[in-house]
């Protein structure tokens, strides 16, 4: 995730996709509900939310796969349905539910989808990109999950799009193979690519986005920076420590940064805000107190989500 200038650099960019007030109903239900976003060139864009949020239908509209109720899409300036064959020149996208015949081979798949397109990437430099040099001989079903990833975004990738379109493409894999998946999205968006991913981990969006679209029950709860989402609840930072000696807690409720102290047998935890961290082991350094097994636990996108919804996103 880029901070810091990245974020001003990002605001000055080219706006990509234009999502104005978007609605999609499905038996009377609201899949997504009067949406509005704007995704910039460049930067790696979430979609969060859980299972049947609404984001794989959002994301549909955005690829001209499915028309909007009502509401008004560009993408690079132009209507997905209208002018579909002209975005599909720029725009690659992997679907949660794409599957390739069992019997078709990786360098088969990389040539089908490179024919699609004017100006393909070279799918064997592609290949040996994503690490799947060793398997392109290798039929789909014989592939392991971690490689069908890689291969999924190889598809996404080979027409040279500016835009990548990726849904839940880590959910299934070993803590391994997700981390490997990680830093291939993050390889694309260094090249250049702007990446669109759809998601339910809390991980790997707050690991992967640049700006992240929070959404529940087809609605866009919050629209911000990981970091700025989690400020918005402000939430209280939390120490943990078992002191190596006994104390007067009124050493650290007086201090200006400290909301409240609580005991647990021999650990004391203590909530607050503001430079916490520093304030507690300062104070407690004073009184000749050493703070053992200290823990700091502050809010992060999961408090966050259950704070503007009333709900856990499952993981």
């Amino acid at each position: 995730m880029r901070t810091g200038d990245g974020v001003a650099d990002a605001a000055r960019m080219e706006t990509v996709i234009d999502v104005q007030n978007v609605t999609k109903t499905y038996g009377g239900r609201r899949v997504v509900d009067d949406v509005s976003l704007e995704i910039r060139e460049g930067e790696i864009f979430a979609l969060l939310g859980p299972n049947g949020a609404g984001k794989t239908t959002l994301v549909e509209t955005i690829a001209g796969l499915r028309a909007p109720d009502s509401g008004r899409i560009r993408v690079l300036g132009l209507d997905p349905r209208r002018d579909r064959d002209a975005l599909r020149q720029q725009l690659g996208i992997q679907l949660q539910e794409s599957a390739l015949p069992d019997n078709l081979r990786v360098w088969e798949a990389l040539d089908l989808y490179a024919s699609f397109y004017a100006n393909p990437a070279d799918p064997r430099k592609l290949l040996a990109s994503l690490g799947l040099e060793g398997v392109r001989g290798s039929r789909f079903a014989k592939l392991s999950g971690g490689q069908k990833q890689r291969l999924s975004i190889a598809l996404a990738l080979v027409g040279n799009p500016r835009i990548a379109v990726l849904d839940e493409l880590s959910t299934g894999l070993d803590p391994q193979a997700r981390r490997d998946t990680w830093e291939l999205i993050e390889g694309a968006r260094d090249r250049g690519v702007t990446v669109l991913l759809v998601t339910h981990l809390m991980e790997e969006a707050e690991r992967l986005a640049d700006r992240i679209a929070l959404f529940d029950a087809g609605r866009l709860v919050a629209l911000d920076t990981p970091e700025g989402i989690v400020r918005r609840i402000d939430a209280e930072q939390r120490v943990r420590f078992r002191p190596s000696a006994p104390f007067d807690v009124s050493i650290l409720t007086d201090l200006a940064d400290v909301r409240g102290v609580t005991r647990s047998g021999s650990t004391i935890t203590v909530a607050g805000g503001g430079n916490l961290v520093l304030a507690v082991t300062a104070a407690l350094a004073r009184n000749g107190v050493v703070a053992n097994d200290l823990r700091i636990e502050q809010a992060d996108l999961d408090d966050a989500f259950i704070a503007l919804t009333g709900r856990r996103l499952a993981s």
